[in-house]
Formats: C-alpha cells, structure tokens, sequence
C-alpha cells in the first residue's frame, strides 16, 4: 500500500475524517516507517506525513499539531536540528516531540531529551506499543493544558475570592458600625471621621519615621479599616447612661469606662472564630488602649509612655480631637483652633509627646475631614 505524502492530504482532512481533533505530525524519510506509523495512528488520530523536515516546518507556518514524531537519522536536516529550530521559534518550542530512531545508545537518547524531546519510540516499530505511547502522551499533554490554563487563571480566582471576602468584612464592619453610631448617635459619624483621622496622623508618623520599629510591618490598610472598631464595646453600655444628656456621675462614668475592656473582649471572640488576625489584633489593640494615657492616669490598665502600644497612643489624639469638635448635649463643640491648643495642652500628660508633634504638622487636614463631614 503506497504511503500517501504531504501533497496528498486535503486541507480539510480533520473535517472530512469526522474524528478525534487531535493532530499528529511524523517526519521521516523511510516510507515504510511514515506507513507502520499512518496506518497504527489514522483510525484513531488525524496524521500528517512528511519525508523531511523543510517539509515540516513549512507545514508548521500555518498548522500547529499535538504531537510530532520525528526522526533523527535523515539527510537534509536530522531531527537533533529539527528539534532545536523547533525550540527557538514561540510558535513551536511548546509542541511535544518524541524521537523516532534505531539508536539505542544512552548517549543519543540524552542528547535528545537534553534538547527537549519527550520520549523516545525504537525502530521497528511495535503498533500496539506505538499506539499506547501516543495515547499515554497525549494524555500528559491534556494534562498540562490543563494545568497551564488553570495556573493562569489561579490569580483571577484568587482575586475574586479575595474580593468576595473583603466585601464580605466590609459588609460586616459597616453594619458593626452602624450599630455603634446608632446606639450613639449624638456623635453623629464619629467612628468613620476617626477613620480618616486615623489615616492621615498614622501616615504622617510613618513619613517622619516616628513608626519605623513599630508599624512598617503593619498592612496600614487594615490598621486604618481597624480602627472602625475602636468604640464597639460601647455596645455593653447602657442607654441611659451613654445617651445621658448632661455630665454623667463618677459611678456612671466608670460604667463608661468599661467599654474598653468589653471591646476588646468582644474582638477576642471573633478572633477564636476567624483566620483574619492581623485585622482584629489592631482592632483589640485600638479598642483596649485608646483611652490610655501618657501619664498613666487612663484607663483600663493605667499604662503609660511607652507601654501603652502606638496603635492606641495615635487613637487617642484622633478619638480626643473628634470629641473636642463634636457637639455633645452637655456642651457646644470646640471650634479646631481651641481643639488644638487642648490636645497640645496634653502634651506628655495625656498624650505621647513626639504624636502631638506630628498631628500639629498636619491639623489642617483634620480640620478639612471635620468640615466634610459635617456638611455632608
């Protein structure tokens, strides 16, 4: 049975076979070798014979097969050459190429795979063997397909869940939010202005190098998203005392006073419950501490300088100052110049020295988020 050539196969020879799409090239200048190979290969494969490699590679400008079994021993080119124009080229150095040779030597098959053949199948050929060799690579190669597709793919999966999981803490750091301002809404917005705040005097310390020990490891969007929980165990506190429309009593103020450690006894719950750490850490951090104070008269634990952790001495000034601006029942608020002159009077007495420094190098910028805010 004569061996039909490249010139014999229509182009359309996929569709009028009606088979498996997979394409097989062959390159070899025996014609029994193209023929054992066309007739074990074509019931199953669409096969393209081709009796040298300038064959070959014209074929290849415009048709990229599967698989290509090639030859090494041939007299134009010999598929060691093949292989490496093969690999130089974008369009082909992914095509998978198995040797067809009669050489059994070690130092011919390294050299092979060492220029990035696949396998290698032995003359004669066995067409059982061939065929299970064929199948069982191109199945590697489905595989790999596979994987490449998925590993290019991985990163948009990961940003789609990592987005659904940060809308998902959004969501619920609003809604936690939310409940706070309404149990005290005579604040009107104080968690979320103190949010700004938070991020503008933290990235301020960071530009002065105040926070170099401290928070460059820190993720500073999670630090300033934190900080929408500072007031949470407000939450324990009574109506009638957090809503009280004059000056609380000493005994109403140390119920006040307990909302710090309830804070940070509330984020500790979600955290038994959560793999998200480093968010809830500053949160308890902020919540527990803010009301610390440089010379140890705060509350809850009285610590002071530096014990007291810079999450919570930077939430002090931004928690003080809001309350300075802000209008309670019992008072008008202060307008940002009197604000100022307070928290610079608390200057190494309620709050860290060098943090009062660096919030005056940028009180004008409190002042504009005040301002929004309140004309929102």
């Amino acid at each position: 049975m004569p061996v039909q050539r490249y010139s014999d196969y229509p182009e359309n020879v996929t569709e009028q076979k009606n088979m498996n799409p997979k394409i097989i090239f062959v390159v070899d200048d025996d014609v029994t070798n193209l023929t054992v190979c066309r007739n074990t290969l074509s019931p199953v494969y669409n096969v393209f014979s081709f009796e040298s490699g300038s064959l070959l590679l014209k074929r290849l400008e415009r048709q990229i097969p599967d698989l290509i079994l090639l030859d090494i021993d041939m007299p134009e080119m010999n598929g060691y050459e093949i292989l490496g124009r093969l690999k130089k080229m974008q369009s082909t150095r992914d095509i998978s190429v198995i040797f067809l040779t009669s050489k059994i030597d070690a130092e011919s098959e390294l050299e092979g795979l060492s220029l990035g053949a696949v396998d290698y199948i032995f003359k004669p050929f066995s067409p059982p063997l061939l065929l299970k060799r064929i199948e069982l690579h191109l199945l590697v190669i489905s595989q790999r397909n596979e994987l490449v597709d998925f590993n290019e793919h991985l990163q948009e999966k990961v940003d789609a869940k990592t987005k659904a999981v940060v809308e998902l803490q959004n969501a619920i750091l609003n809604t936690m939010t939310k409940l706070v301002d309404c149990r005290d809404d005579i604040t009107g917005g104080h968690i979320v202005r103190t949010q700004r705040y938070m991020e503008v005097l933290v990235n301020e310390g960071i530009e002065k190098k105040y926070f170099e020990d401290d928070l460059l490891s820190c993720e500073i969007s999670l630090l300033v998203l934190s900080a929408r929980l500072h007031d949470v165990g407000k939450i324990a506190i009574k109506d009638s005392i957090l809503l009280k429309p004059c000056k609380l009593t000493e005994d109403e103020f140390d119920e006040v006073k307990k909302h710090a450690r309830f804070g940070e006894d509330v984020i500790a719950e979600i955290q038994e419950e959560s793999t998200e750490h480093k968010f809830l850490e500053y949160a308890k951090i902020l919540a527990g501490t803010h009301h610390e104070k440089w010379d140890g008269s705060g509350y809850p634990r009285g610590l002071q300088g530096t014990d007291i952790p810079i999450l919570g001495r930077t939430m002090a000034i931004v928690d003080v100052y809001d309350a300075l601006v802000s209008d309670r029942p019992y008072k008008r608020g202060f307008s940002h110049e009197e604000s100022v002159s307070i928290i610079v009077d608390g200057r190494g007495s309620h709050f860290d020295p060098m943090l009062v420094d660096i919030f005056l190098s940028i009180a004008d910028k409190f002042k504009d988020i005040s301002e929004c805010s309140r004309q929102a």
